[in-house]
């Protein structure tokens, strides 16, 4: 269970499987060669965003894995510890990004898209090599 301090009350966070249910419903994807078929990746968009330092999607992966517990975080809650000048950011992406990348729920797929990450670097290298 992760907690953070937010405006002087403690809340806890769970980025377990209705965690995942949840945040996997904010993306989909058609599924191809199959008619009507889609996908669910909100997991995979998401975890890409935060490691981009996607703000809005940070306050979102915190509200839904806050959803279950109590007490209950409001988006406003969030929107004024990060607008906060005392919240590190920084600290925040990392601890979250951390949390996902060790939690069962939410490793593996946090895994693909680290190796997709490196891969796209690496043919970004080898393109401006090839300059």
């Amino acid at each position: 269970m992760f907690e953070l301090e937010m405006n002087g009350q403690v809340y806890q966070f769970n980025f377990g499987m209705g965690f995942l249910r949840e945040i996997n419903k904010t993306t989909t994807v058609p599924v191809k060669d199959i008619p009507g078929k889609v996908t669910n990746m909100g997991m995979q968009y998401a975890f890409a965003e935060l490691l981009d330092g996607n703000v809005e999607t940070l306050c979102d992966v915190l509200y839904i894995a806050n959803k279950s517990q109590s007490p209950r975080l409001t988006k406003a809650a969030i929107d004024t510890y990060i607008d906060d000048e005392g919240t590190d950011i920084d600290t925040l992406f990392d601890q979250v990004i951390d949390f996902l990348k060790n939690t069962n729920a939410t490793k593996k797929e946090t895994q693909t898209v680290l190796k997709r990450v490196a891969e796209a670097q690496e043919q970004e290298k080898q393109k401006n090599q090839e300059k």
